[in-house]
This record gives structure tokens, C-alpha cells and sequence, in this order.
């Protein structure tokens, strides 16, 4: 039987989710419709979470940085259709990530700065880091992307850890290359590998949200997985769902997961 209490000045709604005979409560507030618990693919054991590990492209911020470099060098549709596929998973993204790269070559360093210069934060961006702070968790990006936006973006959250590759540039030029430990297949999970290590939080006290196919092998370590404007590939392999780009709706279902027993 629902309930309905009142929190500030927002009405709440709690429904149940079940997660192995244990009764989990989410909240439903206005604006969050786009929340779906439609399916757990992947229960937690646990509701204990401690380090919170986002994707950046087209989740900590609204755009692909390679799009947004393609566009100024005169490639967008070229890589923008290879970034597609790649995201949907009907590429090898280790392949993928080579083409879109070389793709880049001879665009000015200073061209590319200015054609990411624009760059967005997702909305909510702050207020789910914020929320994520607040009941004691440790962030971390883990990103395919390049450095000249994903710096900015670590320093603007203020994330406790940061992955990302770098764009080789020789006399103000992008070659076409890359450095960096994410260039290949399933390279997201090496890193979380390295952070388990690192932050001493085991894989099942480890949250992920993402979007893109490449995400996937965090979901299948993590100990819960959120899929966020995600591919329907990426859906399938999540344990909850969220279909709209703010990152405020993916603050009821850490409430639920990971404070079940609250009183709100």
C-alpha cells in the first residue's frame, strides 16, 4: 500500500522494489517519472556503497567530446556515426576508438580547445555529487575521453578520482594518436580494478551509472549499476534505469538503494 509523507515542501510517494526478499523504498516526486525500476538484472547483496563511478560523455556532461572535436575539424558526421555504433555496441570499440581518433588528425590544438570550450555539465550534475558527499561516498570518473575536458570537469564536481586519455599534439597539432590507460575494449574495467585497489572499497560496494555500450563491463563487476540515457543494450544489463537527462532523477534510486531504512 502506498504511502504519502511529506518532506520540505515536497510530497512523497513511496512504492516498494524488491531486491531479494528485502522491501526497498524509492521516492517518487514530481519530475521524476522518467525513473524506471522496470527491471533488476543484477541485485545488490547489499545496500552498503561507498565509491559512486560515473562515465562523463553524455552523463557527467551533455555532449561527446570527440563529436564536439569532430565538428571542428570538419568530420562530425563521419565520427558521429561511428561514435553511435560504438555506444550501441554493434562496433569493436577498441576499433572504433582508433578510427574516430586518426579521424582528428591535423586539427589545431587551440581549434579543439575552442570546439569543447563550450561544454555543458549534465543537468543535476552538482546536485547528485553534492547528495553523493553528503552521505560519505567517494567519486570517480572513468572516461574514453580526453583530458583537456574531462581536468575541467573533475575540477568543477569536485571528484575525489579521475581516468581519462590524452590527444598526442606535436607544434600545435592533434596528430591522431591518443595516450592513456582507456583506448581499448573493456579498459573501464582494468580501471575499476585499479580504484578497488586503490580506494580499498570492494566491487560490490561499488556503484556505476553510464550510457554506452563500453559501460557495460562496469556494470557486470559493480555491485549495483544505474544506466542513464543509456542505449537499449546498455538497459538490459543495468539494475535500474533512468530515461531522462537529469541527473536529480538518479537521486531517488541511491535514497532507496542505499539508505532503505530511512524514515525520510
Amino acid at each position: 500500500m502506498n504511502q504519502t509523507v511529506r518532506r520540505a515542501d515536497a510530497r512523497v510517494c513511496l512504492f516498494p522494489i524488491v531486491f531479494r526478499h528485502r522491501q526497498y523504498y524509492s521516492y517518487s516526486r514530481q519530475g521524476y517519472d522518467s525513473v524506471n525500476f522496470s527491471h533488476f538484472n543484477k541485485k545488490p547483496e547489499n545496500n552498503t556503497f561507498k565509491l559512486f563511478v560515473f562515465d562523463m560523455d553524455s552523463t557527467l556532461i551533455d555532449a561527446e567530446i570527440i563529436d564536439e572535436l569532430a565538428k571542428a575539424a570538419g568530420v562530425e558526421e563521419k565520427v558521429s556515426a561511428i561514435t553511435e555504433a560504438a555506444m550501441s555496441g554493434e562496433m569493436d570499440y577498441t576499433e572504433s576508438f582508433q578510427m574516430r581518433v586518426s579521424s582528428l588528425k591535423g586539427l589545431d590544438y587551440n581549434k579543439a580547445l575552442a570546439g569543447t570550450a563550450q561544454i555543458q555539465l549534465m543537468p543535476g550534475a552538482v546536485e547528485l555529487i553534492e547528495y553523493i558527499r553528503s552521505i560519505g561516498g567517494k567519486t570517480a570518473m572513468v572516461t574514453c575521453g580526453f583530458s583537456l575536458v574531462a581536468d575541467s570537469v573533475q575540477k568543477q564536481l569536485g571528484l575525489d578520482y579521475a581516468y581519462s586519455n590524452e590527444l598526442v599534439v606535436k607544434d600545435g597539432i592533434l596528430t591522431g594518436e591518443a595516450t592513456g590507460p582507456l583506448r581499448v575494449t573493456n579498459a573501464k574495467e582494468a580501471v575499476l580494478s585499479e580504484l578497488v585497489e586503490k580506494t580499498g572499497i570492494p566491487f560490490e560496494e561499488c556503484l556505476v551509472i553510464g550510457d554506452g555500450a563500453n559501460d557495460i563491463c562496469l556494470f557486470k563487476k559493480a555491485g549495483f549499476s544505474i544506466a542513464f540515457n543509456a542505449k537499449p543494450i546498455v538497459q538490459q544489463h543495468a539494475c535500474a534505469v533512468v530515461s531522462d537527462k537529469d541527473l536529480r532523477h538518479v537521486i531517488p534510486i541511491l535514497e532507496s538503494v542505499v539508505a532503505p531504512d530511512s524514515n525520510v
